[in-house]
């Protein structure tokens, strides 16, 4: 009799806190799509992360949706992952409260995001940003995750979910499974267009220096020919022009080209073909996705099928393990 291996489980989720950047769908997305057959896959729109800074309501409703979207577009089957809205699971919530009573204050207030918030915004920031990443604990600990796709900024919080969870074990006996950083190979980190030692993000104050998934052609093109190279001429994969190493990254995770085959064809050439070269890779790969997008977010219906189906995939696995979570503590079962 053959036996069937179980697929592991992968966790992750984007915010819907602005526009989607091509870091989101080169650096995440893009990579997603190649896990989807060989394991079992929560992807998950974290809605109550993004309201640790307030959100214009309407906004974060047409947001949500146009996440989801994005995720159908760049590829996600949701017959083949769960697809889902946070707060549809109320056992992220309910999880996150019984975690974060056994969590210690000295291991939030190390975060280095809470660090940074808090020097800039002093005793104004909210509660909810300096609890956030024991949410995001519960995010991933609900569903058993063995394995959650991570950037070097986020390590800091998968660190303090592995902690959190064997605290939890070592006090009331093996629950959870201990999560594990995936770094695929051809992970794509997309640093900013405008100072590429920085990593590529919506919350920039200057628009020229990320690329939204939804940017038009002539948009993209701008950008890309503004974006800092420096006067060396040289396409060279290398730390010293950081500038132009984020374009060959680009480049290479759009064509599936090694950088190296990059630098060869690009040889005594300077920098105006390669940038209108990068310039029209994007464009070509981000077209089928945006018109997708635009089709999708007029067809309600068909969205709301795949959150509720998602929603009910999620919150089976959840509450399973929220359940197991309650009663080892020692609260009362509400008998049926």
């Amino acid at each position: 009799m053959e036996q069937t291996v179980e697929k592991k489980v992968i966790f992750s989720g984007i915010q819907p806190s602005g526009e989607l950047t091509l870091g989101n769908y080169l650096g995440a997305l893009k990579n997603w799509v190649k896990l989807q057959d060989d394991y079992n896959c929560y992807y998950c729109i974290v809605d109550m992360h993004a309201i640790t800074v307030k959100q214009e309501p309407k906004d974060l409703r047409r947001r949500t949706l146009e996440v989801l979207a994005t995720y159908v577009a760049a590829g996600l089957d949701p017959d083949k992952n769960t697809i889902f809205i946070q707060s549809h699971v109320p056992a992220h919530a309910e999880a996150a409260w019984l975690l974060n009573c056994n969590t210690y204050i000295g291991e939030l207030s190390r975060m280095t995001q809470y660090k940074d918030k808090s020097q800039r915004y002093g005793n104004s920031i909210l509660a909810g940003l300096f609890n956030y990443p024991v949410l995001m604990a519960a995010d991933i600990l609900l569903y058993q995750a063995d394995l959650v796709p991570v950037g070097n900024d986020q390590k800091q919080h998968l660190e303090l979910t592995r902690d959190i969870a064997e605290r939890f074990n070592n006090s009331y006996s093996p629950t959870f499974k201990i999560p594990e950083p995936y770094i695929p190979e051809e992970g794509a980190k997309i640093m900013d267009l405008q100072e590429p030692t920085k990593k590529m993000s919506k919350s920039s104050d200057n628009p020229n220096s990320f690329i939204l998934i939804m940017d038009p052609p002539e948009v993209i093109r701008k950008k890309i020919s503004r974006a800092v190279t420096d006067s060396l001429g040289i396409v060279k994969y290398t730390d010293e022009q950081p500038g132009v190493k984020n374009l060959i990254t680009i480049l290479s995770a759009i064509t599936g080209k090694t950088h190296e085959e990059i630098e060869k064809e690009y040889e005594g050439q300077g920098y105006a073909q390669f940038k209108k070269d990068v310039a029209e890779a994007i464009v070509g790969e981000l077209a089928p996705i945006q018109q997708e997008v635009k089709e999708l977010t007029t067809n309600k219906e068909y969205l709301e099928s795949i959150y509720k189906k998602g929603a009910e995939k999620a919150n089976y696995a959840a509450t399973k393990t929220l359940r197991k979570m309650q009663k080892k503590i020692g609260f009362i079962p509400l008998s049926k």
